[in-house]
This record gives C-alpha cells, structure tokens and sequence, in this order.
C-alpha cells in the first residue's frame, strides 16, 4: 500500500526507515531521497511513527 502517492513511497518503505531510526516524517523523505510534495501522507507517517513507539515501549515493560 502507498503512504505517499506523490514520492511513491510503500508502507514497507516508511516501516524499514523507522525500523532504521527515523523519528520524524523528514527523516523518512529523507531516507527515500525525496521530500514532501502535497503534505497528506504527513500525518499517517507520524501515527506510524507514534504506533512504533508505544509498541517498543509495551515491549520494554
């Protein structure tokens, strides 16, 4: 599934860079070599980004 149509980025794609340690939807741009283009896919990458963080937290506890 595309997270951002714009840059053709892949669901996989966003995963691997905050797998990778992006904390930030730039990072993300910028791990894929491109930057925001409409903005829309922005808020979806930060909720990917906050699931990320509360499942390693639940893992930690």
């Amino acid at each position: 599934m595309y997270v951002c149509n714009c840059n053709g980025i892949r669901e996989r794609e966003v995963r691997a860079a905050i797998e990778a340690g992006a904390t930030r939807p730039a990072e993300i741009f910028r791990a894929r070599g491109c930057q925001a283009q409409c903005a829309k896919c922005v808020c979806e990458m930060r909720q990917m980004i906050q699931e990320s963080r509360e499942a390693l937290a639940f893992a930690a506890e």
